[in-house]
């Protein structure tokens, strides 16, 4: 076993369930076909809020979690274990050391759904009608919990909170939890179930969303002139990270590496990032050195764009900058315009969307986009298109995720070459 092989990362297991499908193969073929998970809202609740469109996740989770484990947690806890299940057969339930596995899965709200009705329990019931199960079930660690005992994960179970970056930063720690030797194998992301008039309610109070409510289909649009907020998703994500030395020991299938990530923050502005997009400019580039790679390796970028005026020609202007000439031959994906963001679980997803993109070479397209900024001068795929590799070196894609307070995490993963690293 070489020093290179247990600190290289590499993937195993993929899991998804969003509001495109209920698994990873349903989501990444309706990604690429175009197909947006956004409706109208239904529910009496909806129909006074101003915003009345978000993306449900498209399968029940409680079909694969089962009713009696379900009734013990929170929406966005249910929906993680049915993408870490996934995720975790998907990587043929790998024999480790419990001590040797660890999880790094968050949320960037927590369970909201269960934190609301024990208030309105409390308030309209009294306090001995809340469930004894609530405290756990408006955790934001509440799904690294839960994923841990089912696994048996005793290295650590960690989640790291930043807003809509939260689980892109969980990934980047799986990622050191590994190259450290605190673990062999790691199960990482995140998941979000905040469709809820609160939430709905306080991002339209801050004039965030969308209020395309008779166009529910064509209301997120990254990028494009007309775009006038996000809309909300649920959901989550889930990668299984290796070191390269226990994948090949068991003789594994790899999808790609793990490669880097890299980090910043504003210290500007607690929800609006630095106008001249230098954190998001100095995570990518953190994320490209710590991967050990350079920009023209770089064929594809998943954008965090949400589909607010503000952040999508700031993170354009940032890669811009920050891949410099090399920015002319990477495909830019924004897959919010078909899965709406998912806030906390926004990262995992589309880390998913970025591995399947590396793997099957080609790059989901951005629906909706009719009309470019001028400001954004980058490569942004309006249909799926083909990546093929700009040098010799193993083909790379990032994913970018930003969040409220400042936080900014790029991710970056490279092709998995078994000759390069025999």
């Amino acid at each position: 076993m070489s020093t290179n092989d247990q600190a290289s990362v590499v993937i195993t297991g993929l899991g998804a369930t969003t509001p495109l499908g209920g698994d990873v193969a349903s989501t990444w073929s309706a990604m690429l076909a175009g197909t947006s998970g956004v409706r109208r809202l239904t529910q009496e609740w909806a129909s006074s809020l101003p915003v009345q469109i978000a993306a449900p996740a498209a399968a029940d989770p409680v079909e694969v979690v089962g009713r009696v484990q379900a009734r013990r947690m929170d929406r966005c806890e249910q929906l993680a274990i049915v993408a870490t299940r996934e995720a975790w057969a998907d990587a043929g339930a790998p024999g480790v050391d419990p001590f040797r596995l660890g999880v790094a899965v968050t949320s960037g709200i927590g369970g909201i759904g269960s934190t609301l009705t024990a208030y309105d329990a409390l308030r309209e019931k009294g306090w001995n009608r809340i469930s004894p199960y609530t405290v756990p079930m408006l955790m934001p660690n509440g799904a690294a919990g839960w994923i841990s005992i089912e696994l048996g994960a005793r290295a650590g179970a960690h989640a790291p909170v930043s807003a809509c970056a939260s689980s892109a930063e969980a990934i980047g720690y799986g990622i050191d939890m590994i190259r450290s030797g605190r673990a062999d194998v790691v199960v990482a992301g995140g998941t979000e179930a905040a469709i809820l008039a609160l939430n709905i309610g306080a991002f339209a109070a801050m004039r965030a969303m969308s209020t395309r409510n008779d166009d529910p289909e064509h209301a997120s649009r990254p990028f494009d002139k007309a775009r006038d907020g996000f809309v909300l998703g649920e959901g989550a994500g889930i990668l299984v990270l290796e070191s390269l030395a226990h994948a090949r020991a068991r003789g594994a299938r790899i999808y790609a590496v793990a490669a880097g990530a890299g980090y910043s923050s504003d210290a500007y502005h607690i929800s609006h990032g630095l106008p001249d997009g230098s954190g998001v400019r100095y995570a990518i580039g953190s994320a490209i050195k710590d991967a050990g790679i350079t920009p023209d390796q770089i064929v594809h970028i998943n954008a965090h764009a949400t589909s607010t005026p503000e952040g999508d020609p700031l993170e354009a202007i940032a890669i811009a900058d920050a891949l410099g000439a090399a920015a002319s031959g990477c495909v830019v994906s924004a897959t919010k315009s078909m899965t709406g963001h998912l806030l906390g679980g926004a990262g995992a997803i589309e880390s998913v969307a970025s591995v399947m993109a590396l793997t099957d070479r080609v790059a989901p397209p951005t629906v909706n986009l009719d009309d470019v900024d001028d400001v954004v001068t980058i490569d942004v795929a309006t249909k799926a298109r083909s990546l093929t590799p700009r040098t010799d070196a193993p083909m790379a894609v990032l994913n970018n995720a930003f969040g409220f307070g400042g936080h900014n995490v790029t991710l970056a993963f490279t092709e998995y070459v078994p000759a390069e690293d025999a």
